[in-house]
């Protein structure tokens, strides 16, 4: 046993050494805060598991879709009707049923048109036009009995005779839907004018059924712009009637393309599943040949597509189109597509879409997980990016860099979040952000590095991020500024992966953990904290001060260099460094320094030696003066004074 006087002279010599840490510079850091054990805020439970999985008693709805629809191409009108069919796997009866009707938005009295401000990109942007869009609903039925419902905004409730059963059972809704396209939807769908005709970009365009999860309920958030979609899964046949002037592409497969294609169209769709070069379909030249389709009226396009959360399509009669093989790691292959207009042709534009979709899909089916879609489809349209399962909408202007980026960046989608189905009403970050961070990678793999990106400069970046306006990560799109959206939802949430993969955990177990984390939750729906839960497990590191730094709250990285000071005055005995955390977050240390000899040395120091002090002081190995001592040299870490990280001698 220790004697009581030997225990506090202990102490104090304890209690000296580390206040010795600390000397004059006042800084905000408070250890505390950012490395608190209690980060997570429930335990395991019976859906969810505490390292990040699904846990036994995971459940989730499925919703069929059988959906016929016609296209008025001088009306602009869609009208169809879809059949829904509904299971109930959860545990609880369900006495009503939530769908969404996101055409509503478009409607002059929707809740999205009061709120948004005038110009913005989530607005329907034409107010002077006179549009008011929204849907027209009737034939309500379930069971093929008069339904019981109410509309509110861009929600429709259809309240049930008897409860949906847990466990299993299955409800059949049917209904008759219409509205008028409108030309600039939210930069989401739209209809873009060329010189030889309209091209049509449908989405959000008939009646969703809403998610019920176990982590809210019902999910019926409205849909008022920024915030985009959150879906249930499940199998979708459905039908387009259009001019038979039009190509009409969509998500899925085709199911009868000798019904709606020329025999040398079809000659030509055969051919392209089978070469790996690009090969066309519908030339420019035969845009304006009357004998490029069929003599009829109108034409029906049938497509299917399984174990998707969504459908959407295109209709032109001024499209070019061709197409090529996708080649996956499992041996499948899928197919390629893009569909143009003259003014979007060219080997620096849209010439090339086909080449960049087939090998974003065979790049990120390598790297993450497979393609699990027959087709892949660009579009060229006045919607400036936006993304469907199997089929994208990218801006028609768009040339060389800036197609492959918004190709690639569209297609990335696939995986986030139509493989892991996250909220993206709530969390527009897990898409966004994961998308933009394989983005990242994908620019590198490129064609050995044709668009390959400079290295990231946060000196000024890091001044952007974190500006006086700036938010948290962890806030929904539509709460956010709409000036922070491309940083918080973007920018800020792909460069924080960056920063694990690159400066924190390292490539091989960032990939790892990352991978798993697609293989757990494909078609399912995570949570942040599932995410966070499965880094954290399968890298094996506690990262809660990361994630609260970084995604929770908005935190700012301020590492300093107070002063250098040789051992007892001695230049032999080596150089000590004291550095400082001057504000919130704390980042993990580089440290590079010179000596007078031209001698160059780095230390790199983990974030825990920010775990219970502000100040930190760094021995050195020299046995010379040195000429400088730096905190980060290449400015990876996102510090808001870069100023303070560097000492010259005198």
């Amino acid at each position: 046993m220790i004697k009581k006087s030997l225990f506090f002279s202990m102490l104090c010599v304890l209690s000296f050494t580390v206040l010795a840490q600390d000397e004059t510079l006042e800084t905000n850091y408070d250890p505390h805060a950012l490395f608190s054990p209690l980060f997570y805020p429930t335990g395991e439970t019976i859906t969810r598991s505490a390292n990040g999985e699904p846990n036994v008693g995971y459940w989730q709805n499925k919703a069929d879709y059988q959906i016929t629809a016609s296209l008025n191409d001088i009306t602009h009108q869609i009208l169809g009707t879809v059949t829904i069919t509904y299971k109930n796997n959860s545990p609880h009866a369900l006495p009503f049923l939530w769908l969404q009707l996101d055409q509503n938005l478009y409607s002059k009295d929707s809740r999205g048109q009061a709120r948004m401000p005038v110009n913005s990109r989530s607005r329907y942007g034409d107010a002077k036009s006179g549009f008011n869009g929204g849907n027209t609903i009737n034939n309500v039925k379930i069971n093929e009995a008069i339904a019981n419902y109410i509309i509110t905004d861009t929600r429709m409730q259809i309240r049930l005779t008897k409860p949906l059963k847990a466990n299993g059972e299955v409800v059949t809704i049917k209904i008759d839907f219409a509205f008028i396209l409108p030309e600039y939807g939210a930069d989401r769908c739209g209809i873009l004018k060329t010189n030889n005709g309209e091209i049509f970009a449908v989405a959000q365009w008939y009646p969703r059924m809403c998610v019920f999860d176990e982590v809210q309920g019902w999910n019926t958030a409205p849909y008022l712009g920024p915030s985009e979609f959150y879906l249930e899964y499940g199998d979708f046949d459905f039908s387009i009637t259009a001019p038979a002037t039009h190509i009409v592409v969509a998500s899925g497969e085709l199911q009868n393309p000798a019904e709606v294609l020329t025999p040398i169209q079809n000659e030509r769709f055969s051919a392209a599943k089978k070469s790996n070069k690009t090969i066309t379909i519908r030339s420019e030249k035969e845009v304006t040949d009357p004998s490029s389709r069929p003599k009829v009226n109108t034409l029906t396009w049938h497509y299917k597509i399984t174990n998707a959360r969504d459908v959407s399509w295109a209709s032109s009669k001024a499209f070019i189109w061709d197409a090529a093989k996708i080649n996956l790691p499992s041996g499948k292959t899928a197919l390629a597509m893009s569909v143009y207009p003259a003014e979007s042709k060219g080997d620096k534009a849209w010439g090339r879409a086909t080449e960049y979709t087939k090998n974003s899909i065979e790049n990120y089916s390598k790297r993450w997980l497979e393609f699990p879609y027959p087709v892949a489809t660009n579009v060229a349209s006045n919607v400036g990016g936006m993304e469907y399962p199997g089929i994208v909408f990218c801006g028609w202007k768009a040339t060389e860099d800036g197609l492959f980026g918004v190709t690639d960046h569209e297609f990335g989608h696939t995986w986030f979040p139509m493989i892991v189905g996250s909220n993206e009403r709530k969390y527009g970050w897990m898409d966004e952000g994961f998308n933009t961070f394989i983005n990242s990678l994908a620019h590198d793999d490129f064609n050995k590095g044709e668009y390959k990106e400079s290295p990231k400069n946060m000196e000024q970046m890091a001044q952007y991020m974190f500006n006086a306006n700036s938010e948290a990560i962890l806030n929904t799109p539509d709460a956010m500024r709409e000036a922070n959206i491309g940083t918080a939802l973007y920018f800020k949430p792909g460069y924080g992966l960056e920063l694990l993969r690159n400066e924190i955990l390292g490539a091989d177990r960032f990939d790892y953990a990352f991978k798993m984390y697609i293989q757990r939750w494909a078609y399912k729906h995570p949570t942040p904290w599932d995410f966070f839960r499965t880094i954290d497990n399968v890298a094996g590191e506690d990262l809660s001060w990361f994630w609260k730094g970084w995604f929770l709250e908005n935190y700012k990285l301020d590492q300093a260099i107070e002063s250098v000071k040789y051992e007892k005055d001695i230049v032999a005995d080596g150089a000590i460094v004291t550095i400082a955390n001057l504000d919130q977050m704390a980042m993990p240390v580089t440290l590079v320094y010179e000596t007078v000899s031209g001698k160059k040395g780095m230390i790199k120091l983990p974030v825990e030696v920010w775990n219970n002090t502000k100040i930190w002081k760094i021995k050195l190995p020299t046995t010379e003066k040195l000429v400088s001592v730096m905190i980060d040299p290449n400015k990876i870490f996102p510090d808001i004074n870069f100023a303070n990280n560097s000492w010259k001698a005198n």
